[in-house]
């Protein structure tokens, strides 16, 4: 029997790259999965149609994790369509790139508002349909820990915010038999992050192993925890980065 036959997931920002490959692997492992977008609906169902083929079924939410009635409203519609909520993969995001004096007070709060504030809220809605062995996972980075390149501040410093998220709700959410974690990705090949290019050597060089990454590594992190085989990890972050912050 997969391992999370029977159990239901949310995963914000799974029409693409990282998202849908954890999409994908939840629902192989037998979850139903939902997931949120924001604009690319051709590539959301796309992603829908891959989970109903594997037998499971699958639900898109258009939403913009920017908007705090959305990512509430996300919930509550993945919530009332499949019963409850099991697993929430904190996974939307954006990346703002650019020197710190040039970041715009407009790059702030919406960089903020995806990477913390969404988070923050659709955990706190997801609690509310979410019983005993329940699974909170966020989607972090490699550069909450480390950041070895310029232009970046803004990214690394909303990313970090999740380690501080993830430890306090860990004490939050035990008594109710829910954990809380992180996956902090390493250079991982997404359309946000073609190969070939200068960056993506550069950052390949970076890592231990001198190989990116690809979608499914992350997932396979996520359905290793939100499976039975962790229920006593909770708090801390799990990197999976080929040892860039080795």
């Amino acid at each position: 029997m997969p391992q999370l036959d029977g159990k239901v997931a949310l995963v914000t920002g799974g029409s693409r790259g990282i998202g849908a490959a954890i999409a994908l692997r939840l629902a192989q492992e037998g979850a139903d999965v939902a997931l949120t977008y924001v604009s690319a609906a051709d590539k959301a169902q796309e992603v829908v149609k891959s989970i109903e083929a594997l037998g499971r079924k699958g639900l898109a939410l258009q939403a913009d994790s920017a908007d705090p009635t959305a990512v509430v409203e996300s919930v509550e519609r993945a919530a009332g369509e499949f019963g409850r909520i099991d697993i929430l993969v904190n996974n939307a995001g954006i990346f703002p790139y650019g020197p710190i004096g040039d970041v715009t007070l407009e790059e702030i709060d919406r960089t903020l508002a995806i990477h913390v504030r969404a988070v923050f809220l659709s955990t706190q809605a997801a609690l509310r349909h979410m019983g005993e062995g329940g699974r909170i996972i966020s989607i972090g980075s490699c550069w909450a820990n480390r950041v070895p390149v310029p232009d970046v501040t803004l990214y690394a410093m909303s990313k970090s915010a999740l380690i501080g998220f993830t430890k306090g709700l860990a004490h939050d959410v035990a008594p109710q038999g829910i954990t809380a974690n992180i996956v902090d990705p390493g250079p991982t090949v997404t359309d946000m992050n073609p190969d070939g290019t200068e960056e993506a050597e550069e950052e390949r060089q970076r890592t231990a192993a001198k190989k990116l990454g690809a979608g499914a590594d992350t997932a396979g992190a996520v359905a290793f925890l939100a499976g039975p085989d962790a229920q006593w990890i909770t708090g801390t972050s799990l990197a999976v980065d080929g040892g860039y912050a080795a």
